[in-house]
């Protein structure tokens, strides 16, 4: 096995010179680990020009060190402590949490009151129900407002509290206090970590009771989740996904969590692409004719 030091720094710009050395190889994939969270096998082989399967044997090494943990055609940094920055977290899996948002907001009717915490993919949500009519929105999440403010039938209200200006949250024990004022038809929440026996974590202790909060108060919670968060760790407990009505993710989860989420009723949506409309080519008849 190769000396590794995976604090010694490294380039992870796209001018960046291929690594010559595995050494240098590996360190280079804990940078795009550290900037990216999740990484996938055959990016990474592109990028570094070298075979899968020797990204394989690379993984494998930063994984028996515990800087990484495997996943299904990758691998996400093994760090159960501190969160990705926002910026970061809106680069991930973008095209999953717009399936995931489409199949949320089919859950939500015009007309109904909701609460929407703090989170990139309850944002995505968000904008798919923008010009739902007739809303009560309760958040503690000043992206949402930005998102809504436009619709002049939505009534906006926004949770009091300490606001995170890294990703526009806004959290505390004042905020806990606002949300427990409410009793709202629907709540759309997300996690940063969903576990195989169904406990929901996350990073921040604040967010945690806010998160609380707003699940005690919702007459519905719709959970939505990126898979990734299947493979991840938080060390804040928020509670169990039996508090939830419905996980809304983009893979089925393990079997385990599967079995745990039917024996609690908690109904799993996975959330697939919309199928694309083939639109055939007019004949030169029928081009020549309009």
């Amino acid at each position: 096995m190769s000396e590794f030091d995976p604090s010694s720094p490294v380039n992870i710009s796209h001018s960046a010179s291929v690594p010559s050395s595995p050494s240098d190889r590996r360190k280079q994939i804990l940078a795009f680990a550290r900037a990216n969270s999740a990484i996938e096998v055959e990016t990474l082989a592109e990028n570094l020009e070298v075979t899968p399967q020797t990204i394989r044997r690379d993984l494998a090494e930063l994984c028996e060190v515990g800087l990484l943990k495997r996943t299904h055609g990758g691998a996400v940094l093994n760090d159960g402590i501190s969160n990705l920055g926002y910026d970061a977290r809106c680069c991930l899996k973008v095209s999953e949490k717009q399936m995931i948002a489409k199949a949320a907001a089919r859950l939500i009717p015009p007309d109904s009151s909701l609460f929407v915490n703090i989170g990139t993919t309850t944002e995505a949500v968000v904008r798919e129900i923008a010009a739902y009519t007739g809303m009560l929105v309760v958040t503690n999440n000043i992206n949402v407002i930005e998102i809504l403010r436009g619709n002049e039938t939505v009534t906006l209200m926004m949770a009091g509290g300490k606001i995170r200006l890294e990703d526009g949250g806004i959290v505390g024990k004042d905020t806990a206090e606002y949300i427990e004022q409410f009793r709202l038809d629907r709540a759309v929440i997300g996690v940063s970590a969903l576990e195989e026996d169904g406990t929901l974590l996350d990073f921040d202790t604040q967010e945690v009771s806010v998160a609380k909060a707003i699940i005690a108060n919702s007459r519905s919670v719709i959970l939505v989740c990126d898979s990734s968060k299947f493979s991840r760790s938080a060390p804040m407990r928020i509670g169990n996904i039996s508090a939830v009505d419905y996980l809304v993710t983009d893979r089925e989860p393990s079997p385990a969590l599967v079995q745990h989420c039917k024996n609690n009723g908690v109904e799993l949506v996975v959330a697939v692409p919309e199928p694309r409309v083939e639109v055939a080519p007019l004949d030169i008849a029928t081009r020549q004719s309009l």
